[in-house]
């Protein structure tokens, strides 16, 4: 197969040059083959290698060619429920572990990139959750409590100390939690493939997974040109996810995220909108959230059209919320718009199936994906080595696929234009 260009993003011009991955050419038996080469496997591939695991990833495109190299570029902590609601879902002691693994995510990855020397821009300057009505204001306010009581380093932000954060008058409320930040998306990718490669692991880009088959003790994975045969298989195909494995695909809807980028900014505006430099993203129906790059560009992103796009005037609605928030980008240059697809869960939380033996599925981190897929890398390596026996700090559940999934498309649309709505409502 041919490898498609990189959607035309900011990243796809600033990122740094990306590691060798040829495709897989020759019949190869492995200890671990992972299907996908975003953040979940190439994390998953490198902490099998430190152990000294033979790990191959077969990546259809190349590393970071998807959401993971096209994302907003925030590190979140958390999952997207609160944690009395984790808690109350999942039980007493699952439940705390799965709050304090997912509100670690962003530390686990920030000392992975600072253990590897990666250069992704990374800044750990904190992740404001806003509101900008009443209704979102007491939710925020509920769930820092929530933290707040379990000793998390998070506050609870007032309009005055957000109008100094942001530089805006939009929001009444905030949480911040300190151990949010950013990163550069694809030179993240490329340089968690290149610490994977380092570590031992083989990493093939444009060697799409055409089927997947018992052979014997093993799995038999066909790829365009060869054969693999694998002890042990991680699916972690994430929002492109197809019919590999029976069901799988049902279990998740693929909708696209956009994003907008301006021109450098000059200093004295770049200060006057978030000067602290923390990312933002907003408590509504339809999530935005944005950040300013280490080069003074403003990074606007959300749902846009559940199509590919080329162009910043394919979303302009963040363009022309950006001017709203900010009266002073009025004539700035937009030079970048760009999206991919990410995976959500019925019931938006991260997945993890082993649907037969020595078949570990993860997929559906739901907007979270840079923090959670990286940390969620080493629990599946763990799982991977240790079996059933080796418990991991997320639930391992059963492939459920969405009832009336074949409408995916008309309910995604139809739910942004209804959000877009309620939000401007303030309802």
């Amino acid at each position: 197969m041919t490898r498609l260009p990189l959607p035309p993003s900011l990243y796809a011009d600033t990122a740094v040059a990306p590691v060798a991955t040829p495709p897989l050419d020759a019949d190869k038996t492995v200890s671990v083959a992972i299907v996908g080469g975003g953040y979940t496997g190439l994390s998953t591939a490198l902490h099998l290698a430190e152990q000294g695991i033979e790990a191959l990833v077969l990546e259809a495109q190349e590393p970071g060619w998807g959401a993971s190299g096209n994302n907003g570029g925030h590190t979140n902590p958390g999952l997207k429920h609160d944690p009395d609601q984790i808690e109350a879902d999942f039980g007493a002691e699952l439940g705390r572990r799965m709050i304090e693994f997912s509100y670690g995510t962003t530390n686990f990855t920030h000392d992975l990139i600072r253990r590897y020397q990666i250069p992704c821009e990374a800044r750990q300057n904190g992740t404001l959750r806003a509101a900008y009505n009443e209704a979102s204001a007491a939710a925020i306010e509920k769930t820092a409590h929530q933290c707040i009581r379990r000793g998390m380093p998070v506050s609870y932000l007032n309009r005055e100390q957000l109008r100094e954060m942001t530089g805006t008058d939009r929001y009444i409320g905030a949480m911040l939690d300190t151990r949010g930040g950013d990163l550069h998306p694809l030179s993240y990718a490329r340089g968690l493939a290149r610490a994977a490669i380092s570590a031992g692991a083989k990493v093939h880009g444009e060697t799409t997974a055409l089927s997947l088959r018992r052979d014997g003790s093993r799995w038999r994975i066909e790829t365009p040109r060869a054969v693999v045969h694998a002890d042990k298989v991680l699916l972690a195909t994430n929002g492109f996810t197809d019919d590999l494995w029976p069901a799988l695909r049902r279990t998740i809807v693929p909708v696209f995220s956009s994003i907008a980028a301006t021109a450098p900014l000059a200093d004295d505006v770049a200060r006057s909108i978030m000067p602290t430099r923390p990312v933002l993203y907003e408590s509504g129906h339809i999530t935005v959230y944005y950040r300013i790059d280490q080069n003074n560009r403003l990074l606007m992103g959300g749902r846009g059209p559940m199509r590919w796009i080329d162009s910043p005037n394919d979303v302009a609605y963040l363009m022309r919320y950006a001017e709203r928030l900010w009266p002073q980008l009025k004539g700035v240059a937009w030079t970048h718009g760009w999206n991919s697809r990410l995976a959500i869960t019925k019931d938006h939380y991260p997945h993890v199936h082993e649907p037969a033996e020595n078949i570990l599925i993860s997929l559906g981190c739901n907007g979270r994906g840079v923090a959670l897929s990286t940390a969620m890398g080493a629990q599946l390596a763990r799982r991977l080595i240790g079996g059933a026996k080796a418990e991991i700090d997320m639930p391992v559940t059963g492939i459920n696929p969405i009832p009336m999934h074949a409408f995916w498309p008309v309910g995604v649309t139809a739910a942004v234009i209804a959000g877009r709505v309620r939000d401007r409502l303030g309802i």
